[in-house]
């Protein structure tokens, strides 16, 4: 069964993560249909606009950790699930058009990560943002570390990655992590206004452009950020504090990091 769906309408692409049962968390399988779906959507000429959402009322909630739990070894696991998800993140800051995420309910640790490599990001009144990846013990990956500093700056992304607070939409949207927050009710309509005005401007300039913003905030080190942000990320999911994470993820409690 497939996880990812897509579809193609007057130019603009729709990419959905559909796998509500897990909160749109992504396995292997799953980051590898992301990963060709995102890949066909950048390449295809036709397609001048992307949107990327979540079914359901979630965006996405990164990794699937209950598979990443049950793996032989955790770091090869959530290495097998972020190659697939660099490798979009990749393809989508390089892609000659724009990418729009569309983010209706919680969007945490890759689901964050994933949201903010897009060019744009519209929220619901009913979205969340989380960081999230300190509360299982893990250091950040999916261009979280890479991102934030350029889109909030130093002093604010190091509040989100140590301090941890859930943002709604509002804040967000006083932060900078997103460029637009509207009504649930009017999310549909609005994410559609805004993707067929991207499609209909004139995709080769907008993607020169991108480029050119690209290089200005130094995006040709991204590549080699997310590969050192893998390293890490697969490390310390081998290690203590991240036994202790996940184990008190599933058994709903707060973790106790460092406990002798």
């Amino acid at each position: 069964m497939t996880h990812i769906l897509t579809s193609i309408d007057d130019g603009v692409g729709t990419i959905t993560i559909d796998r509500r049962e897990r909160f749109n968390s992504l396995d292997a399988g799953t980051a590898r249909e992301l990963r060709r779906a995102g890949l066909q959507m950048a390449r295809d000429a036709s397609v001048r606009a992307v949107v990327l959402r979540g079914a359901g009322g979630v965006f996405c909630s990164g990794a699937d950790l209950k598979d990443i739990r049950n793996a032989p070894s955790r770091g090869d696991a959530f290495q097998e699930i972020l190659e697939y998800i660099h490798s979009t993140i990749s393809e989508i800051r390089r892609a000659p058009k724009p990418f729009l995420t569309a983010v209706d309910g919680m969007a945490a640790a890759g689901g964050f990560g994933l949201a903010m490599s897009c060019d744009l990001v519209i929220a619901s009144d009913r979205a969340a943002f989380e960081w999230a990846y300190a509360k299982t013990g893990l250091t950040g990956a999916e261009s979280s570390t890479f991102m934030l500093p350029r889109l909030i700056g130093l002093r604010r992304a190091l509040e989100l990655l140590l301090l941890n607070p859930r943002l709604d939409a509002a804040r967000a949207l006083e932060y900078g992590l997103i460029n637009a927050a509207v009504p649930a009710a009017m999310f549909d309509a609005e994410v559609q206004r805004m993707a067929r005005q991207l499609a209909a401007g004139p995709t080769e300039a907008l993607g020169i452009a991108k480029e050119l913003l690209n290089q200005a905030a130094g995006m040709d080190r991204l590549d080699v950020h997310l590969d050192r942000e893998l390293e890490q990320l697969a490390r310390i999911a081998n290690g203590a504090d991240f036994a202790e994470g996940i184990g008190a993820f599933f058994e709903k409690r707060a973790p106790r990091f460092g406990a002798v």
